[in-house]
C-alpha cells in the first residue's frame, strides 16, 4: 500500500476508510474484537497493512500508533493504541504477540 500522508491521525483513519478500511477495533482479553459484529482475533489472525506514530500536537509526549488491519477472513479496519507511558500493557502485548510476518509494510 502506497503511504500518503496524513499529518494526524483523525486524516489518517479517514483516507483509510475511503480505502476500504471501514471496521473498528478494541482489545480485550488477549482478543482483537472487531466493534459491531464482535467477532475476536487471535494475534496471528490479524495483518498489519501499515503501523503509523502520531505526536501529540500540544505535547509530543502524547504518542499514539495507528494500526491498518487485515483479518484472515479479510476484514479491513483501524486501530488507534496510545503510545509510550500512557500505554495500555494489554494492546501493547497483543500487538507484540502479532507473528512478525503477519507485519505487511516491513521491508
Amino acid at each position: 500500500m502506497t503511504k500518503e500522508f496524513a499529518k494526524h491521525e483523525i486524516d489518517a483513519i479517514t483516507l483509510f476508510e475511503k480505502k476500504g478500511y471501514t471496521a473498528s477495533f478494541m482489545c480485550k482479553d488477549d482478543k482483537l474484537i472487531e466493534t459491531k459484529t464482535k467477532k475476536s482475533y487471535a494475534p496471528e489472525q490479524i495483518f498489519i497493512v501499515e503501523e503509523r506514530r502520531y505526536e501529540g500536537m500540544s505535547n509530543p509526549a502524547d504518542s499514539s500508533l495507528l494500526y491498518v488491519i487485515k483479518t484472515n477472513d479479510n476484514v479491513k479496519g483501524t486501530f488507534l493504541a496510545t503510545y509510550g507511558a500512557q500505554a495500555d500493557i494489554n494492546v501493547a502485548e497483543f500487538f507484540k504477540a502479532v507473528p512478525e510476518a503477519n507485519y505487511l509494510d516491513k521491508p
